[in-house]
């Protein structure tokens, strides 16, 4: 099926046809109307998930990706695919509210860092001890 679109679409585009279609233009009432629907939805699954005690993005993967077909699919649906900014500032808000603290990196323990750090520290040290102790080892 899809190739034969294909091929029926071939004299269109090699003959320029193609791309004098018109193309209808963003119709923005529509577009923010789409989006409150989608956001409430997300807005509503986010509220129930309690996202402000620290990043919620493994546990709401699958919401987020409801999310973004809602998105895309009515972004189609009000002919504002092609601008491609508006999609961009409804998921920059998106993540300027719930996803704020996941680009926080914390250090880890005292503890931990010590275990890690200590043993290359301790082998550099001692490998030349090592090393003069086998180079000059009599048999």
């Amino acid at each position: 099926m899809v190739p034969t679109a294909y091929f029926l679409a071939l004299p269109f585009i090699w003959t320029g046809i193609a791309a004098k279609l018109p193309v209808l233009p963003c119709d923005q009432l529509m577009f923010d109307s789409n989006m409150a629907n989608c956001l409430s939805d997300f807005n509503r699954s986010m509220e129930a998930r309690g996202y402000r005690d620290s990043c919620p993005w493994p546990e709401v993967k699958g919401i987020y990706n409801k999310l973004k077909l809602c998105v895309d699919d009515r972004t189609i649906n009000s002919w504002c695919s092609v601008e491609g900014f508006l999609v961009d500032k409804v998921f920059l808000g998106v993540h300027q509210t719930y996803f704020h603290q996941c680009g926080q990196v914390q250090d880890p323990p005292l503890f931990t860092l010590i275990m890690l750090i200590a043993p290359p520290i301790v082998t550099t040290l001692f490998m030349p001890i090592l090393c003069f102790k086998l180079t000059t080892w009599e048999t």
